[in-house]
């Protein structure tokens, strides 16, 4: 039977939608979704949430933010995010990222560069393990794609995302699988191969939507495109860096180091100009670096007054059937992960749960670990103040906003995870 748990605190969720409604509904009555700058939210949501409970001393209160803030998963993001700032910065420089673009238009026709960037996307991230990192490394690209044909800049990010979500959710080094993995006691390739064909039709149908709509994208160059292999070495190291399984901090500042010295060599760089344009990049992530802090610190307190003990009580006490125990455990960790805008740590909260779930209601564990992962993954790369989301438009400087309607992949993911509880696939988990 499943363990009791508390019924929590509705009223915890309000710093949460307080923050939804100023980033977002400012956007929809201005009509520019910049309107409202995410730090300034976050600060009055945080604000909503020291005031809910008056008897609690605020010194407490602040210290749970400042725990929140400070919790491991959130500074490896923010550390993630610096250094992505450096490598896009230093890359920039000394010509990468014209030299890869070039190249990539060069050899593909405009109507699958979209698929292309995608299909890397994917397996760069199954490689590294890491939708955020995967974002990082990929998103000048895409950047630089979009500035040199007709495809949208939120589309070219989106794809990005969408792709560096299809190997999060799979990746065997994925902190994401290990825990669904770990929390539900199955093994590794299990869960992979039942997850693998749940949401390989959802991969397949986002390639061909994305080659349809660039179908007849043209480049906005009309004569030869110039590219320098050499320069094009950065990203193809770190592509390769990647696929070895190689941590991402790593990656990110190998491929960093490797593009000062060519940068060095070709005298696109010399000390100075090579430490300002690093020092340039991490400045720029530093508001997406702040928000996570800020988000950390309010889902600290959202957490400690019991948002999401409501939302695990709301969830369950509804749940009948072996179908509905299936959506049960989808619903529990897409609510999680929506108030903590973290897939991992939704999948870590909601796991224990949801494992005593499957066995009351007699859902196959593999299974129970595929909608962990699927379910975060989908909200993950849907919610516009996600790490991924901040992550891409910050480097791209656009509202998060603005990619959202393009999200193919993370709704096709949704999709199929739906589909799959529905007609009970795969049956022989059910049989």
């Amino acid at each position: 039977m499943r363990t009791e748990q508390s019924k929590g605190n509705p009223v915890a969720l309000l710093p949460l939608l307080v923050f939804v409604l100023l980033f977002i509904g400012t956007g929809i009555i201005t009509g520019d979704f910049t309107a409202m700058p995410i730090p300034v939210a976050l600060i009055i949501a945080i604000i909503v949430a020291l005031c809910i409970n008056p008897k609690e001393r605020l010194n407490e209160k602040v210290g749970i933010i400042t725990r929140g803030a400070g919790k491991e998963n959130i500074m490896l993001m923010v550390l993630i995010f610096l250094l992505a700032g450096a490598f896009s910065s230093v890359a920039e420089g000394m010509g990468a990222v014209d030299s890869t673009v070039n190249l990539g238009l060069a050899l593909l026709p405009s109507s699958l560069l979209l698929v292309g960037l995608f299909i890397v996307c994917c397996f760069i991230s199954i490689s590294m393990g890491t939708s955020t990192g995967t974002v990082v490394a990929l998103a000048p690209i895409a950047v630089g794609i979009a500035d040199q044909t007709e495809i949208g800049l939120a589309l070219a990010l989106a794809t990005v995302i969408g792709g560096a979500m299809f190997g999060d959710n799979l990746s065997v080094i994925s902190d994401t699988t290990i825990v669904a993995t770990q929390s539900q006691e199955v093994r590794m390739v299990d869960k992979f191969k039942t997850n693998f064909f749940i949401i390989l039709p959802g991969a397949i149908a986002t390639a061909v939507i994305l080659y349809f709509i660039s179908t007849g994208f043209s480049t906005n160059v009309s004569e030869g495109l110039e590219y320098d292999l050499i320069k094009v070495i950065p990203y193809l190291a770190v592509l390769v860096i990647a696929l070895l399984g190689v941590n991402v901090l790593t990656v990110l500042t190998g491929g960093t180091v490797l593009a000062g010295i060519i940068g060095f060599i070709d005298g696109s760089y010399n000390f100075v100009s090579f430490t300002g344009a690093a020092g340039e990049g991490i400045a720029g992530m530093m508001e997406i670096s702040i928000i996570a802090i800020l988000i950390g610190g309010m889902i600290g307190l959202i957490e400690h007054y019991g948002g999401i003990d409501y939302l695990i009580h709301f969830i369950t006490s509804r749940i009948r059937s072996r179908k509905g125990a299936e959506f049960g455990i989808a619903s529990l960790v897409s609510a999680t992960d929506v108030s903590t805008a973290n897939n991992t740590i939704s999948i870590i909260i909601t796991g224990p749960l949801a494992r005593d779930i499957a066995d009351e209601y007699g859902v196959d564990r593999r299974k129970s670990a595929s909608i962990l992962d699927i379910f975060a993954a989908a909200f993950q790369g849907l919610i516009p103040y996600g790490g991924q989301m901040l992550a891409a438009a910050g480097l791209a400087a656009i509202s998060p906003v603005a990619i959202l309607p393009y999200s193919i992949y993370p709704f096709m993911l949704l999709i199929c995870g739906i589909i799959a509880i529905l007609i009970g696939f795969p049956r022989k988990l059910n049989a």
